[in-house]
């Protein structure tokens, strides 16, 4: 069984690489201030910087529904330093 379980937390320096790799699927580029990252099974598919709301999402997986998720949290305010929810919706399995 492979792992589902999501995770919203702040970027953190360790995650440069894995933003810039994220950033160069979806043809753009890495966040410069402040970011949200959600990662799925310990596998990073979206990113949005807080200030400014731009996201970065994997587009070979079904990461539109974190990217607006992610938005809320920064929109709300809601800065996790690492937040564990439970299974993820059928949809996104």
């Amino acid at each position: 069984m492979t792992d589902k379980t999501l995770t919203i937390r702040r970027a953190e320096t360790e995650d440069a690489g894995a933003l810039i790799r994220l950033a160069a699927l979806d043809s753009s580029f890495p966040p410069t201030g402040e970011a949200l990252v959600a990662e799925v099974g310990g596998e990073l598919w979206a990113a949005v910087e807080i200030d400014s709301s731009t996201a970065i999402a994997d587009p070979f997986r079904p990461s539109g529904d974190l990217v607006e998720l992610l938005r809320l949290h920064a929109r709300e305010g809601v800065r996790p330093e690492r937040r564990a929810l439970a299974r993820l919706l059928p949809r996104l399995a």
